[in-house]
Formats: structure tokens, sequence, C-alpha cells
């Protein structure tokens, strides 16, 4: 059962690329993040989202134990479980390609106040700052996709 939680964790082996693992990792998402733009209503939407989120949580918390050491970059469910956030509402395949890349953007540059929840700890911490990331990411999609 463990070594399917680590299979999960990994993205299904995405997250051993030698080159930038968490955003290989995030291609693992787009499938995800279709489905969800195929759900009728923003609601229903938000709630599979919600639930992919706390799937992640214990999926990267196991993985984290199992591998060693905090938040190892190896763990992606984080980013391809928190990808779907990103184009709640939105119907465009573009916004799924604007939605992967504010994601990473957020994910990656950490601003505020994503930096600030970096010393959380467990599958909670891991997955945390990937939500914001994400919520943050569809926001902007939102302004781009409504203001266009």
């Amino acid at each position: 059962m463990k070594q399917w939680v680590k299979w999960l964790a990994v993205g299904f082996g995405a997250g051993w690329s030698p080159v930038m693992p968490g955003t290989v990792g995030t291609l693992v998402g787009l499938p995800l993040a279709w489905g969800v733009m195929r759900i009728g209503g923003w609601g229903l939407q938000a709630a599979v989202c919600a639930a992919l989120a706390l799937l992640a949580v214990p999926i990267c918390g196991v993985a984290e134990k199992m591998i060693g050491g905090k938040d190892p970059g190896c763990v992606v469910a984080d980013e391809y479980l928190t990808l779907p956030i990103t184009v709640i509402g939105l119907a465009s395949p573009w916004a799924l390609l604007s939605g992967f890349v504010l994601h990473r953007l957020f994910d990656i540059s950490k601003p505020p106040p994503i930096r600030q929840l970096q010393h959380i700890h467990g599958g909670f911490g891991i997955v945390v700052d990937d939500v914001l990331a994400a919520l943050l990411a569809l926001g902007v999609n939102h302004l781009l996709f409504h203001l266009a």
C-alpha cells in the first residue's frame, strides 16, 4: 500500500525527472484540470478541487516520511492535485495553459503570503503553499479571461 502512495506522490514517476521535477510533475495534473473544466457548475468544480487537495495531504505526508527530508523535490502530488484549482469556473483551453504557467510561477516564486507558509511541517505543510499558489493563479486567470 505504501508503495502505491509513493507512486502517487511522485506523480507516477514524473517527480523523478532530473530537470524541473515540480514542473514536470505538474503536467500530470493537466488531464485532471481538463476534467474539472468539464464538470458543470463552479460549486461542484470547487468541491472536486477541495477533495483533490485534501487527498494530497496524506499522500505527501506519507511519502515525505518514506523518502525522508522536508518536502522532498520528487514529491509532486501537491503540484498536480492542486493544479485543477486554477481553472474553476473557466471553460477556455487557454485557461488551462495560463493556469499551469501561473501556478508554477506562484509556486516557484512564493510571493507573500505563500513564503510565510514554508515553516509548516508534514503533508499539510507540503500542500498548503500549492493551494495558495493555485488560488492566486485562479484569481489572475479570472482577471485574464473576464477582462479580455
